[in-house]
């Protein structure tokens, strides 16, 4: 069975976004063109609710008039990714936390490491907050592609200095 998959771009303060969507949740959210489709995915561009109700928050994220998504999200991925990635999701606006921290909550204290491949692999960056997520001492270490100005983009959105 195939799934209806809806796909569009956005420009963003973070450079062109390529989203992905279905009828019900949000795919994806990616800063390189999608590759986080799977095979035996149908492909539309044209624009459903879902891709309408993304740009709307992304933009009123980007805005500062937001700090919290309300979309539904579809992930798939390891047990351990997606424990990772639901903790993520806990860390409130305009907070960070370290590796170790989510290693800790994801039920594997030593994976501080596995935390930030798994962070690498997030999906839906932005919604689910891996830019949260700095090194221990401090310092912020890579971000989805170690592009760190998006990091600290995002950072000083929810946190400014």
């Amino acid at each position: 069975m195939c799934m209806q998959l809806y796909v569009n771009e956005m420009e963003s303060p973070l450079g062109k976004l390529y989203l992905g969507v279905s009828e019900v949740a949000v795919k994806y959210i990616a800063y390189d063109e999608a590759s986080f489709v799977g095979e035996g995915t149908d492909f539309s561009t044209a624009e459903n609710e879902m891709m309408w109700q993304l740009k709307a928050e992304l933009q009123a994220f980007f805005d500062g008039e937001i700090q919290a998504f309300t979309l539904p999200l579809e992930v798939s991925g390891t047990d351990f990714q997606m424990r990772v990635w639901r903790a993520l999701q806990e860390i409130p606006y305009g907070e960070v936390v370290s590796y170790k921290e989510i290693a800790e909550v994801a039920g594997s204290p030593k994976a501080v490491r596995a935390v930030g491949q798994a962070n690498r692999a997030n999906p839906i960056p932005i919604i689910i907050p891996c830019h949260r997520v700095i090194q221990a001492g401090g310092k912020l270490g890579g971000y989805n592609g170690d592009d760190v100005d998006r990091k600290i983009w995002l950072l000083n959105r929810e946190m400014p200095f």
